[in-house]
């Protein structure tokens, strides 16, 4: 246990070193979209896909057991549920600062979004990193090999939360927004000492983070003007949806 802490600890101090170095990556912003970017964001979908979504089949029964006989008893798919509405919810997130951007000025590089909705913005994706560190300590599969996927998943999928914030609030995201970020995932594994919380709030947490991830890896990858790489997008997903099977 002490060993895994401490590894745990290391990865919690990666994550939060990809929002503090985050200046030094703007390189990654431009247009064709990095390939490095679609790559990592490749990567993150490949993990939900292929290794979180099964592991929701496994929640599921979690919950089939608690509702048996209750009022959501005949609900089949109340993990699945769950996954949507962390979808729906980073949806609703971004729509709300790209509406509140277009609003905002006339030139388009000087279009960001308001305070307001830079602070629900920034409020949600700091929740979403102290999920992400928490689930360190109290992941479905404690193992090794589980941890290390986890973390080469989701430190990817960091960097490219980080980029997306920065080209999308600018400034203000660098002065205040990355250092609230580079906390998080701290607090997170913090809380994560504590203790586990209950086994029906870890999979619900569990669905909420899949559903996040894939809207938040997708709203960089899709839009025209991002002009993205499909090729290194399914390179990276290829080859780590290959690695998560053979490590089976």
């Amino acid at each position: 246990m002490p060993a895994e802490i401490a590894v745990t600890a290391l990865i919690a101090v990666l994550f939060s070193a990809t929002h503090v170095a985050g200046p030094a990556l703007r390189f990654l912003q431009r247009t064709p979209r990095s390939i490095w970017l679609s790559a990592a964001g490749g990567v993150s979908v490949a993990y939900v896909f292929v290794h979180l979504l099964p592991e929701l089949a496994a929640h599921q029964d979690t919950f089939g057991g608690e509702f048996e006989g209750g009022l959501l008893a005949e609900m089949e798919s109340h993990i699945y549920l769950i996954a949507l509405v962390g979808l729906s919810v980073f949806y609703g997130l971004d729509r709300l600062a790209r509406t509140s951007a277009r609003k905002a000025g006339t030139a388009g590089a000087a279009r960001r979004p308001g305070t307001g909705v830079f602070w629900i913005h920034l409020t949600a994706f700091a929740g979403y990193n102290v999920l992400i560190g928490y689930l360190l300590l109290h992941r479905e599969a404690a193992d090794g090999r589980s941890l290390i996927l986890y973390a080469i998943a989701m430190g990817l999928h960091f960097v490219v939360n980080d980029q997306g914030l920065r080209q999308q609030h600018g400034p203000t995201y660098d002065h205040r927004g990355r250092w609230i970020l580079a906390a998080a995932p701290l607090i997170g594994w913090g809380i994560g000492l504590i203790g586990p919380a209950p086994t029906l709030l870890v999979s619900s947490l569990f669905a909420f983070l899949a559903g996040g991830v894939v809207l938040n890896v997708l709203k960089e990858e899709l839009p025209e003007d991002r002009e993205s790489r499909f090729f290194a997008f399914a390179a990276g997903a290829a080859i780590y949806a290959a690695l998560l099977l053979a490590s089976r």
